[in-house]
């Protein structure tokens, strides 16, 4: 089968690369140097020349922040939206499967239940409302596609939260993390192990969402992740650290339909103790 990865430099392009390597599947990894999903033009040439069969795009633009003003925005729509449709009329047009990664963003974070692949969606920042195009893009265009959801992604490849409290904890006694937003952290390898599976395992087409099991709050994920280390954590709340892009108070994904796959979903704290020990911490 031939494998093309869009964002294959990427935190989580990167990691599904690794895997495959691992794996010894064959796969060909664009970036944004090597191919430019925001220009339909040459994703169509480039689809006709080399006719994937099977397309991990993993292309984003993930500065939820910046993407909500200019320039950031605009960059955001071209590439989320634009880039995934050229994608996908593409990937339709040869044939191929395409697995798409999108967000928790994609719900506005006020319901105190789980959301499932069947809650409305109603995203309350650029990114989220841009991610959730992306999903329509695909399931309007696409025969053959997987949609996965996921949420607080952390891994060993790329700028997240995880490293953010390591280095932090280097040059400062005391932290003060949000301990009012509640949702599942998820790490690039479980993802990427999903994204084989669902694939390999002929799961059916459709929407899923992925996380690791368990939930917590940003401060009790980052005392996990800090609990060996001399740095004393405090909880603050939303309002006492203001972002420009609004955040999910409340973004748990229910996992009922993911495990019915037959897929093994480990909890966020087996998770991030395997990739503690994986980078040596």
């Amino acid at each position: 089968m031939k494998i093309l990865i869009t964002g294959a430099n990427g935190q989580l392009g990167t990691e599904l690369r690794h895997l495959l390597d691992e794996n010894q599947i064959e796969y060909v990894g664009t970036d944004a140097a090597e191919l430019d999903i925001t220009n339909a033009e040459a994703v169509n040439t480039y689809f006709e020349a080399n006719k994937p069969e099977l397309v991990y795009h993993c292309a984003a633009y993930t500065a939820v922040d910046a993407a909500e003003e200019e320039p950031g925005k605009s960059i955001n729509y071209k590439v989320n939206v634009v880039g995934t449709q050229n994608i996908a009329n593409a990937a339709e047009a040869v044939g191929a499967t395409l697995v798409y990664i999108s967000t928790d963003y994609v719900f506005d974070g006020t319901n105190n239940q789980m959301y499932t692949e069947e809650t409305p969606a109603a995203p309350k920042n650029e990114y989220g409302r841009t991610k959730l195009a992306g999903e329509e893009a695909v399931a309007n265009t696409m025969s053959k596609y997987y949609i996965i959801r996921t949420s607080w992604v952390f891994g060993e490849y790329g700028k997240n939260f995880v490293y953010t409290m390591l280095n932090l904890a280097k040059t400062h006694d005391h932290l003060t993390v949000v301990s009012d937003q509640v949702g599942r952290p998820t790490w690039t390898r479980t993802l990427a192990e999903f994204m084989l599976y669902s694939v390999k395992n002929d799961v059916p087409y459709g929407l899923y969402q992925l996380s690791n099991d368990n939930s917590c709050t940003w401060y009790e994920f980052a005392s996990e992740i800090l609990k060996d280390k001399a740095v004393e954590v405090s909880p603050v709340t939303s309002d006492e650290y203001p972002q420009k892009a609004f955040r999910p108070r409340h973004s748990i994904m229910d996992l009922t339909k993911i495990k019915a796959t037959g897929f093994e979903v480990p909890t966020w704290q087996d998770a991030l103790k395997s990739f503690m020990t994986k980078i040596g911490e």
